[in-house]
């Protein structure tokens, strides 16, 4: 049963952790994604591994089962926003980390123009002054569903430089 104040672990580390061209994509992803240890990195990476493993378990059905299941994953996908619902089930093989890391609220409040850098926006969303819809969120790596993406809201008013004036962004 276990104690319930201990969590389960939720991500998998790499296999060979001191590999340099391991070392330095990481590096790269961190750096761009605005990540704040390679634990994040390692959560994306295991989402997309059981989705992966999801469609290859899909693709070993027999055809009455796979297509309701095949479906249903795709589905759910593109609503996260990670595929378009025109996809096939070849397409999920093919996920990468960076199109998950894309759907981060951090990265998502910076591609909205909420905030300046990602380390502004991982401020602004860890002070609680980013709300979706009626709820305010506080982790910075909710994933964003498409439906979401537009109830984003900044509680406060943003100072973003334009030169040498600053204007307010809310």
């Amino acid at each position: 049963m276990g104690d319930p104040k201990k969590s389960r672990k939720r991500w998998q580390g790499p296999r060979h952790p001191w590999k340099k061209d391991n070392l330095n994509r990481e590096l790269a992803l961190l750096g761009k994604y605005g990540l704040r240890n390679k634990r994040e990195l390692w959560r994306a990476n295991s989402i997309i591994k059981s989705y992966r493993n999801q469609a290859s378990a899909i693709l070993a059905l027999e055809e009455s089962d796979r297509a309701i299941k095949e479906k249903d994953l795709i589905k759910k996908l593109s609503k996260l926003g990670l595929l378009n619902e025109d996809a096939v089930l070849d397409n999920v093989l093919d996920l990468s980390v960076n199109e998950l890391l894309e759907r981060r609220l951090q990265t998502i409040l910076l591609k909205l123009n909420i905030a300046k850098t990602l380390y502004q926006a991982r401020q602004l969303i860890v002070h609680g002054h980013i709300s979706i819809g009626d709820r305010r969120v506080s982790p910075p790596g909710y994933l964003v569903s498409r439906d979401e993406e537009s109830k984003i809201k900044c509680e406060i008013a943003v100072l973003v430089e334009t030169g040498p004036m600053a204007e307010k962004v809310a």
